[in-house]
């Protein structure tokens, strides 16, 4: 659910929710009020406890956000490392299966730096990959001609474990960006923080104070809860993978080859 939001309609929501919570515990503490002395204590203990719950659950939450983020921006940076690879290495190769797999490689890494912006689990996505896993095969095949035609040499060797890296890690960079954190977890993070922004509300009214402490409390959490949920969301918030070493390596490739062809 929360993944579909766009970042304005998950900002509104978790505003709604944490500001809604805050408001009935200010309208039920001007109530009891009258009996401040009886129910500031037991109100007091309950707030306190469950804002250190919450707080431990919100750390939770945002480690595990924070920790699948830099797994994403790593996987990218080992795409972009496992291309140049096999872009290099395909340079030591014969023709003409030099020619054809250096422009396949240039295509590749246009497809990889596409995902990069795409959501995950949208047809767009899928359909990106389904090329890649093309060119894939295409690639597995001159490689293998290559070897087929000098077993001996090295050269097809390395290109050909190059090449097998590359495909590899195609398949842990899309699982990386369909890993999120559940969304039972996220929901355990919204509702106690609403609930227990409500309770420190309450307790704050039943106290008389006033209504500034409960408003800043409500948006610095909210921020926290937004900040969580976004980091899991990499191409669809507002904190996203950068494609740059994908995009400074399509600038390499447009280099003339560094290495001549084998003869």
């Amino acid at each position: 659910m929360f993944f579909s939001l766009s970042s304005w309609e998950l900002g509104f929501l978790i505003l709604v929710v944490v500001g809604g919570a805050s408001a009935l515990g200010v309208l039920a503490g001007r109530y009891l009020r009258e009996n401040s002395e009886t129910y500031r204590e037991p109100i007091g203990v309950l707030q306190g406890a469950l804002l250190g719950v919450v707080g431990l659950i919100l750390a939770f939450g945002l480690s595990l956000a924070v920790g699948r983020y830099q797994d994403r921006r790593a996987d990218v940076v080992t795409d972009a490392n496992t291309i140049g690879t096999a872009y290099l290495r395909a340079q030591t190769i014969t023709e003409p299966q030099r020619t054809s797999s250096l422009a396949l490689l240039r295509t590749y890494n246009d497809l990889a730096i596409r995902v990069t912006y795409e959501i995950p689990g949208t047809a767009a996505i899928r359909a990106t990959s389904a090329q890649q896993g093309q060119l894939q095969r295409r690639l597995w095949r001159l490689a293998g001609e290559t070897l087929n035609a000098r077993p001996r040499d090295s050269a097809p060797r390395l290109y050909l474990e190059s090449l097998n890296d590359m495909i590899d890690h195609q398949t842990v960079r899309l699982s990386g960006l369909n890993n999120r954190v559940p969304d039972p977890v996220l929901w355990l993070e919204l509702l106690g923080a609403a609930v227990a922004l409500g309770l420190l509300a309450l307790y704050l009214s039943v106290l008389g104070k006033g209504l500034v402490p409960i408003v800043v409390a409500a948006v610095i959490v909210s921020f926290l809860v937004f900040v969580t949920f976004d980091l899991d969301r990499p191409t669809r918030g507002l904190i996203q993978i950068p494609a740059t070493p994908l995009l400074a390596e399509k600038a390499t490739m447009s280099l003339p080859p560094a290495a001549p062809a084998p003869r």
